[in-house]
């Protein structure tokens, strides 16, 4: 179920893979997305094995309608209507599991050392643009925190993400780290070492890179390499 997890002082971290769900075809596995056509059945029971496994009710797991963007939502309890479009959520509220979805971005959980703040950021190459992980630090800041740390997930690597030359250009100028080459020697990009860059700027302590790209991990999903595929995430909870 878990592609890497780990606990800190107040707080439950984790990566899901694609293994240990009930989902067929190509979605076969964990997946959590409910907007990439599989049944929707299925993405429940996937996600209420999420819930559980974090200790939470199925209803107290939150995930976001991502849309490649810098909006940041707040939030105090379940939903009481469908997900909020956002690309980063955060909270204070103790036992409120949040999650990003991903297939090839960058999931990245953030908490705060002295506090009960975290927060989940959905970060593709647009978000980077858009300025997802600025827009997440100060949401986080905004409710209190104060020693942020982050943990980056797997994500495609800059080896498999080749992608037009005025485009690797026009992201390394937001992100300079961002700029890299493909295995054949073609302009790439490389999103996750942007997003690091973007919370050291910010002032955050990066804890960890988890390993693993997802074109060439079969336990993760990849939309690059599959086109019609599932999502997996990254979660954070904050413990009382």
């Amino acid at each position: 179920m878990f592609w890497w997890r780990r606990g800190e002082p107040g707080v439950d971290l984790g990566f899901t893979s694609r293994e240990g769900g009930v989902s067929v075809g190509p979605y076969a596995g964990l997946n959590l997305g409910g907007r990439v056509g599989d049944d929707p059945e299925a993405v429940a029971a996937n996600r209420a094995r999420v819930a559980a496994a974090y200790g939470v009710d199925r209803d107290r797991l939150l995930f976001m309608a991502q849309c490649h963007g810098a909006d940041v939502l707040v939030v105090d309890g379940p939903y009481a209507g469908p997900e909020p479009s956002a690309d980063a959520i955060v909270t204070t509220v103790p036992d409120l599991a949040l999650g990003a979805l991903v297939a090839d971005c960058t999931p990245i959980l953030l908490w705060d050392a002295d506090g009960p703040a975290v927060g989940a950021a959905h970060c593709g190459r647009p978000g980077l643009l858009a300025g997802i992980v600025p827009a997440v630090v100060v949401a986080l800041r905004d409710l209190g925190a104060r020693d942020l740390r982050a943990v980056v997930g797997p994500s495609v690597c800059p080896r498999c993400y080749e992608v037009p030359p005025v485009m690797r250009e026009e992201v390394a100028t937001a992100a300079p780290a961002s700029w890299s080459v493909s295995r054949t020697g073609t302009p790439a990009l490389d999103v996750a070492a942007g997003a690091v860059e973007q919370l050291s700027a910010a002032g955050v302590v990066v804890a960890d890179w988890v390993a693993g790209c997802t074109r060439e991990s079969a336990g993760l999903y990849s939309f690059r390499g599959e086109g019609t595929t599932g999502r997996f995430a990254g979660v954070v909870v904050s413990r009382s």
